[in-house]
């Protein structure tokens, strides 16, 4: 009997790999035509094309195919917006991971135009949703370099088949029993929690998981540039000493933190005393809840977190952050140690979002941000930092929130690396 079971689940996981293999297949060779193909006739996805010669992409969203064509005729030619205004290597890289708020996005591209030598900046927009009023908000930037890139297994792109929501996945709160009876296509995988998928709370890791993939490993613009990537959302907003601070980080890193794995240059405290705590550090481990918000992530961060795909893409917590946490001091031995900033330089905005769907309020966001701004004026640009404490590196074990327990989910993670 126990035999049977394991051939049963053996079996079952081959078809699971089969399916995302070929889907994984078909989005590579989608696109393939006579107008598809590089100079030396490759698929689009296998090649980059760092001198971004073919110019931006006129997006198509007739059907859900033809915006399919676009995203990854797009992602191929990697066109930079503004590189003849700005020309040379970035002197900072900060990836914004992006919906559908455009009423956020706009309050933070305000940011940045009003940042301190933005020109230096590469501003990569990583989007899981397209809409043409979201590229014209992003493509209206004229103070910096510019790519957009696009998650292409988004539940847009497949709203009924996975990775989106599949008709025959079984229902959130159905039992494992009904589950089993009912023959949906899930049925052996709930969560840790006894539920069942659900595509777009799902969504959110898998692209953060691609992004870092696909950025490091297939940005063309990137060519040269050897420092790490600040990772963003559309509801953020920095403030104006965001690179001069970040900088001075840097250095204060190098000379009194080379153990350091991570640098956060926000917190979820906002401005509450700011005046004190402009210019202080701190160390401690990685936390989830402290730590997520202007996240700096080196190459060689990226390289131990891909020496722990399985782990992070098998972890039943649809969170990529609590994920981190749990990988910190298992699968990558040394806890991660993270330099973070007292007086954050990265405000959220958003409230509404994934768990919060209604009420909107982004005029509110942007009254709260102008006073917020009130608030730290004067305390922006400091010329040194100090270490203001300093926490022993420990794992901290946490419990999972479950949401990711579906294998389909796992496969398609871990081919991330493999097929981009």
């Amino acid at each position: 009997m126990r035999f049977r079971l394991l051939r049963r689940n053996f079996v079952l996981l081959l078809v699971v790999s089969f399916i995302v293999g070929t889907l994984l297949l078909s989005t590579r060779v989608f696109l393939v035509s006579r107008g598809d193909v590089g100079e030396g006739g490759g698929a689009l996805v296998e090649q980059v094309n760092p001198g971004n010669v073919q110019g931006s992409v006129k997006f198509s969203f007739g059907s859900v195919a033809q915006l399919s064509q676009s995203v990854f005729a797009s992602n191929y030619h990697q066109h930079v917006l503004n590189a003849e205004m700005f020309p040379g290597d970035p002197e900072l890289v900060l990836v914004v991971q992006v919906h559908n708020r455009p009423a956020y996005l706009r309050l933070l591209i305000r940011s940045l135009e009003k940042a301190a030598e933005v020109q230096r900046f590469l501003l990569i927009f990583s989007h899981d949703y397209v809409t043409e009023e979201m590229n014209s908000v992003v493509q209206g930037i004229r103070f910096c370099k510019v790519l957009q890139i696009y998650f292409p297994f988004s539940t847009q792109l497949f709203p009924s088949s996975f990775p989106g929501p599949d008709p025959r996945d079984c229902p959130r709160d159905a039992s494992k029993d009904e589950a089993v009876r009912t023959g949906c296509v899930n049925a052996a995988y709930p969560d840790s929690y006894g539920h069942y998928r659900e595509a777009q709370v799902t969504q959110t890791k898998h692209h953060w998981w691609w992004k870092l993939h696909f950025v490091f490993e297939r940005v063309g613009a990137l060519q040269g540039y050897g420092g790490p990537l600040v990772l963003l959302e559309e509801d953020n907003y920095i403030l104006p000493d965001f690179f001069h601070f970040y900088k001075t980080m840097v250095a204060f890193r190098e000379k009194s933190c080379p153990d350091c794995d991570l640098l956060a240059l926000g917190n979820h405290r906002g401005p509450t005393h700011f005046s004190t705590s402009t210019n202080q550090v701190s160390t401690s481990s990685w936390m989830s809840t402290k730590h997520n918000l202007g996240l700096a992530v080196s190459r060689e961060l990226y390289y131990k977190l891909m020496s722990c795909s399985n782990a992070f893409c098998t972890y039943d917590d649809y969170n990529w952050d609590w994920t981190l946490q749990h990988l910190s001091g298992t699968c990558i031995p040394k806890v991660l140690k993270v330099l973070g900033a007292e007086g954050t330089r990265v405000l959220h905005t958003g409230d509404c979002g994934l768990h919060q769907k209604n009420d909107c309020r982004p005029e509110l966001a942007s009254q709260k941000v102008e006073e917020e701004l009130e608030k730290v004026k004067d305390g922006l640009f400091p010329s040194v930092l100090v270490l203001h404490s300093e926490e022993p590196p420990e794992h901290k074990a946490h419990i999972k929130n479950g949401g990711w327990g579906d294998v389909r989910d796992h496969v398609l993670c871990n081919n991330y690396a493999k097929r981009l």
